[in-house]
This record gives C-alpha cells, sequence and structure tokens, in this order.
C-alpha cells in the first residue's frame, strides 16, 4: 500500500511522478490496495498507431521536471479534497514511448466506485491539459509534430477548449 493505512490526503509521497523507464501498471496497482477502498480505478493512457491525420510510429515526451511533479502533486492533492479518496496516484512517462506502451497512468482508490471513476478522469484531465509536458508525435510517414500534452484543438477547433469540455457540450 502506498500510503500508510488510514492515512489522509491519500497522495504517495515517495512516487516518482516522472518516469523515463517503462511505468509498471502492476507493481502501481499491487501498491493501490486499501482496507477502506471498495474500488480501485486504473487509467493506462496508451500509444496509438494513429491519429487524425497520419499512421503513427512513437511518441516522445519532454517535461519541466521541477514544475510538472510540482503540477502533479498539486492536481492529485486538489482530487483527495474534491472526493474521499484513499489512494490517488500518477506517473507520465518522459522520453520515448512506443505503440501500445502507456504514456501516463492514474490510480484512484476510494470507498465507492463513483468517486473512484470521477476522481479518476479529473486528475487525467487536468494533468494532460496542465502539467507542463510536450509531446511529440513521430509518423510513419517520417514528419514529426511537437505540441503540448494534448491535442484537443485538432478537434475542437480552439486552443482553449479540451475534449472533454467539447464533448459535454456536444450531448
Amino acid at each position: 500500500m502506498i500510503p500508510s493505512a488510514l492515512s489522509r490526503p491519500a497522495v504517495a509521497v515517495d512516487l516518482k511522478l516522472l518516469s523515463a523507464e517503462p511505468l509498471d501498471l502492476v507493481g502501481l496497482l499491487s501498491k493501490s490496495h486499501h482496507p477502506e477502498a471498495g474500488a480501485i480505478v486504473l487509467f493506462s493512457g496508451e500509444v496509438r498507431d494513429n491519429d487524425p491525420q497520419t499512421d503513427v510510429a512513437y511518441l516522445e515526451y519532454e517535461a519541466q521536471e521541477a514544475m510538472a511533479t510540482k503540477s502533479i502533486r498539486q492536481i492529485l492533492e486538489d482530487a483527495c479534497q474534491k472526493w474521499p479518496l484513499n489512494i490517488a496516484l500518477a506517473q507520465h512517462r518522459t522520453g520515448k514511448v512506443g505503440i501500445s506502451e502507456s504514456a501516463v497512468v492514474v490510480i484512484t482508490a476510494s470507498p465507492h466506485r463513483a468517486e473512484a471513476y470521477s476522481a479518476n478522469r479529473y486528475i487525467i484531465d487536468r494533468i494532460k491539459h496542465e502539467a507542463p509536458i510536450w509531446k511529440c508525435e513521430y509518423f510513419k510517414d517520417g514528419t514529426k509534430e511537437w505540441g503540448g500534452n494534448c491535442n484537443c484543438q485538432k478537434i475542437t477547433g480552439d486552443a482553449n477548449k479540451h475534449i472533454y469540455e467539447w464533448t459535454e457540450e456536444k450531448k
């Protein structure tokens, strides 16, 4: 278990939030059990082999490490203030990340599933849109494209409108 039993807030202070090594989803999940948690949600952001324009070969992530770590930790702490979480953790890759590899993982544990799901979505959306992490997509045709950690503008047409906001408006 990452935090000590019954501890609040539930953010692991010893977990490295950025990793140049492949993320260990099984290891992180195995440390995310808590005696008061009835639900554990694991989100893994995977590198897919395509984007709306072309085929993707791999991604490469760069981060301003001190700022990104501070930002992710604050997002996790904010989630713990909004929901009764027993555990909240996140880890993001840096460097080259291949197809079907995990670029980011978020795990939340809470007494009930609704809170675990809501908090997990909140955490990943904020990390993707707020943490100073930059993504370069390398395409199979040899071209590449740098951007932020999100590419919502390609879909929404507005750099300040993110997919999770845009899809809610469409409902």
